[in-house]
Order: structure tokens, then sequence, then C-alpha cells
């Protein structure tokens, strides 16, 4: 098999058929988009965390957890608090 840089071809060639640690890749793929979203969304409108939290009736640690790509107990209402607190629209789709 040809050597490659591909990050996405490296890890289908350790995960193999792992159908388990495919889910979990892909689960904390999600969980680091959803964080950097956070991140992006709140920076591009010029909150601090701080800033942010008392928008949404909570505190700057929670804000620094969602941000943190190791999270995972995102919830649907928070990330709608934080679009509509940051003049934006949460969108969830399903892709087949």
């Amino acid at each position: 098999m040809p050597q490659t840089k591909d990050a996405l071809k490296i890890i289908d060639r350790l995960t193999g058929d792992d159908i388990e640690l495919r889910q979990m890749i892909e689960e904390e793929t999600i969980n680091g988009k959803i964080a950097h979203m956070i991140y992006e969304a709140r920076t591009q409108a010029g909150f601090t965390q701080k800033e942010l939290a008392d928008l949404i009736g909570t505190k700057q640690p929670v804000i620094a957890r969602l941000e943190n790509v190791n999270y995972n107990g995102y919830s649907l209402l928070m990330l709608q608090q934080i679009a509509t607190a940051l003049n934006r629209r949460l969108e969830i789709r399903l892709i087949a």
C-alpha cells in the first residue's frame, strides 16, 4: 500500500473494519467541530467567554467547556441559546 500524508486515509487504514472505533472517531470529530464553531462564532461577534455566558444566563467556565474539543455533553437547547445570543441560526442536518 502506498504511503500517504492524508490524515483521513491514514485513519481509514488504522480503523479498518472496526465499526466501534470508527463511530468513536466520528463522535470526537463532531465534538471538535462543534467546539470550533462556538469559538469562531463567539470571537467573530467580538464577545469574550464571560460576555457570552452573561448573555445566555450561565457562567464563563460553561462556555470554556463548550469550546473544549474534549467536551461531549452538548445540548440542543444550549446550542440554540448560543446561536440566538450571537444572532445566528442553528441548523441541524441528518446526511446519508
